[in-house]
This record gives structure tokens, C-alpha cells and sequence, in this order.
């Protein structure tokens, strides 16, 4: 027995689990014989191994702390003077943090899986709402089994191979002793139970594929990249375990008249030379006029717009509350129109007569470049000479 393991681990003896585990750590990673040059590493290791094995465990650190040898009398399953090997898989554990302290059989049911889906919709839709059906293939409960995987109902048995254990072990000399090293039993998957007749349409899973139709109920105001959790809607889980959850991230598709920016409406109103110059009011639809859902108040499916007289283009009214919902508040945005002045392409003879008259009479045959525009210029052409 080693004359002080807490030295040999460099560790105060009122020391934490976690403690003597870094310090080993450290010491084993420097020590190994694989890593180390020094004469005396493998000795080393094997104390370091020794020391380990006794205060990492609880019972044995306690029997060492009372003047008692925990490694005598067979009591050496582990590190003791390497005579009865080691479990490799422990080391690496401790070396590396692998949190792998416990072992044995997995459970045969389990969690399934999460799962993503995408939908596109209306910016009505995502404006106001709406329930959309989503077609998902999925894993779902084996009705032929209930979940169990077994074609007879029967209960699993025990893996003869493993005896249960879920894993098997297999040993090898080494100049520091026998190495143990364990492994999930290929006869059972790591398990530790076979399934003797296995299910036909599932093939022992307790799960099979198929196609489904989900409702998914989309709320007043989403954007693109929301997305929505159904709990429990994903992947149904090995041996019929629960299932996971399922997400639908939202996209929305461009709009004809009108563009989103956050709860605001952006729209374009085109207005004839002639409305805008004389004044007019025209009636702009909304985003409500749209809806399929619930029949609209007259005075929500449209806003009145008044055309100044003299308006130019770039001209913007607000209309206040006619934009979207709010996803997580009250109320609305605003829609925005932005006024653009259509100038005529085409004129036929009567129409270039009358606009010349007005031309000759607001004497506006020939355009005039406003003192305004020459200062602007000034100073473009003054910045491009100096290069700024």
C-alpha cells in the first residue's frame, strides 16, 4: 500500500470527489506511458492509478483514512499493484470527463425525436391569423405491437451473451497489467434484452413510419423565421417511448401591393399629372379587404386618400391602425402610402395642344433650372475638383 495517497495525488485529505478527480486527471495524462519520457513513469502511473482507485471511492478512501488497507484481501478489483488489472474505460473516464460513472443496459424506450417543418404563408394570413393543415411523416406508435416490438406481445429476455449487462468485456496483458476494456454487446445493441419474435411491420422498434396531417394554428402577426412548438407532434421514440416535439418555422410570401417592414405597411399610390395637380380623392384598399376569414367593416376595407392640389411625387400619408397586429401586444402599425405622380407617355394630338397652351400660358416652355438645383451643383462639381 502506497504510504500516502493523498501526496501521491498532490490533494489536501479533507479533498472533494471532484478535486481528487482533476488531480488525478492531470497526473495521469502526464504520467502515461504512451506521453511520457521520464525513466520512472510507468511506476508513477501505477501509483497515481492506486491512489485513485482508493479515494475515488467512498467506502475504500473511508476504510484508508482509518488506518485500514482497502486494497488487501481480494479487495483489489481495480488499480491495487496492477495485479488484478484494470478497467481501461474508467481511465478514460477520469482523463478525459467523459461523466460515464455509471454503466449497464439502456432502456429499449426512449425519447423520439424533435422535429422542423416549414410553411409558407399569405401575408394575410400572417397578418390576421389562421389555421393551416401541415402533412408530416413521422414515426408513430407500431399499432401492430402497441409500441412493444414483440409480433407475440411477450417480454424481452435476457441476452444470454451479456447476462443482461448490456455490454461485454474483454481483457488484454499489457507491461502495466491486464486492461479491460468494455463494449456494447453486438447481440443486443448494449440493451441487455432480446426481443425473440421480433414485430413484423416495425421489426422490434416498437415504431413505423407514416404519413399524418397536423393542424397547425398560426397566430395574429408572425413574421418570417417565427416559429411555432407543438409539444409532443415529433418523432415518436424507440420501443414507443414519448415523442419529440414538432416546429414549424414560418416564411411569408411577398405581397402584390403591399411591403412589410416590423407592423408597418409600406404601399405605392400612383396618381395621374392632372389629379395631382388639381386635387383629388381617391379610395386606397387595405390589407383587411383581403381577409376570407370574417367579413370586414366597410370602414376597414378601405382609407380615404386626399390628393392636395400641387402634390408631388414622394408625397406620403399615414393611416393610422391599418398595418398588422402586434404578435405580442396590442393594437396595430400604420400603413404608409407613398404618392408617385404619373406622367403621360403617350399623347395625342388634341392633348399635346392643349399642354402646350398651358405651357405658353404658365410660360413653361422651356425648363428653368432653380437656383436651389445650381447651389447643389456648385458645390458636386467643387467636390469632385478636389476629389473629396
Amino acid at each position: 500500500m502506497s504510504s500516502d495517497y493523498y501526496s501521491t495525488l498532490g490533494v489536501a485529505r479533507d479533498a472533494s470527489a471532484e478535486d481528487i478527480k482533476k488531480a488525478y486527471r492531470k497526473l495521469a495524462m502526464k504520467y502515461h506511458p504512451d506521453v511520457a519520457t521520464e525513466a520512472d513513469a510507468a511506476d508513477r502511473f501505477k501509483e497515481i492509478g492506486e491512489a485513485y482507485e482508493v479515494l475515488s471511492d467512498p467506502s475504500k478512501r473511508d476504510l484508508y483514512d482509518r488506518g485500514g488497507d482497502p486494497l488487501q484481501s481480494g479487495g483489489m478489483g481495480g488499480f491495487g499493484g496492477f495485479s488484478g488489472g484494470f478497467d481501461f474505460s474508467t481511465i478514460v473516464d477520469a482523463m478525459f470527463g467523459t461523466g460515464q460513472t455509471t454503466r449497464g443496459p439502456r432502456s429499449r424506450v426512449s425519447r423520439g425525436q424533435d422535429r422542423l417543418e416549414r410553411v409558407r404563408l399569405s401575408l394575410v394570413e400572417a397578418a390576421f391569423g389562421t389555421t393551416t393543415q401541415l402533412k408530416v411523416e413521422s414515426a408513430v406508435v407500431c399499432t401492430t405491437c402497441s409500441g412493444s416490438g414483440s409480433a407475440d406481445g411477450a417480454a424481452p429476455v435476457t441476452c444470454q451473451n451479456c447476462h443482461g449487462r448490456g455490454e461485454i468485456t474483454q481483457v488484454q496483458r499489457s507491461f502495466i497489467g491486464d486492461i479491460r476494456t468494455s463494449r456494447p454487446c453486438p447481440k443486443c445493441q448494449g440493451f441487455g434484452v432480446i426481443i425473440e419474435h421480433p414485430c413484423p411491420d416495425c421489426y422490434g422498434e416498437g415504431r413505423v413510419r407514416a404519413s399524418r396531417t397536423v393542424n397547425v394554428k398560426v397566430p395574429a402577426g408572425v413574421t418570417t423565421g417565427n416559429r411555432i412548438r407543438l409539444e409532443a407532434m415529433g418523432d415518436v421514440g424507440l420501443g414507443g417511448g414519448p415523442a419529440g416535439d414538432l416546429y414549424v418555422e414560418l416564411s411569408i410570401r411577398e405581397h402584390d401591393l403591399f411591403s412589410r417592414h416590423g407592423d408597418d405597411l409600406e404601399a405605392t399610390l400612383e396618381v395621374p399629372m392632372t389629379a395631382a395637380a388639381l386635387g383629388s380623392r381617391i379610395e386606397m384598399p387595405t390589407l383587411d379587404a383581403e381577409r376570407e376569414d370574417i367579413e370586414p367593416e366597410p370602414d376597414d376595407v378601405a382609407v380615404e386618400v386626399d390628393i392636395a392640389p400641387g402634390t408631388q411625387t414622394g408625397t406620403r400619408v399615414v393611416a393610422k391602425g391599418k398595418g398588422v397586429p402586434r404578435l405580442r401586444g396590442r393594437g396595430r402599425g400604420d400603413l404608409g402610402i407613398t404618392i408617385v405622380v404619373k406622367t403621360p407617355t403617350e399623347l395625342d394630338d388634341g392633348q399635346r395642344e392643349l399642354l402646350n397652351k398651358l405651357a405658353e400660358i404658365r410660360n413653361e416652355q422651356t425648363p428653368v433650372l432653380s437656383a436651389k438645383s445650381a447651389h447643389k451643383g456648385m458645390f458636386a462639381r467643387l467636390k469632385e475638383t478636389f476629389g473629396g
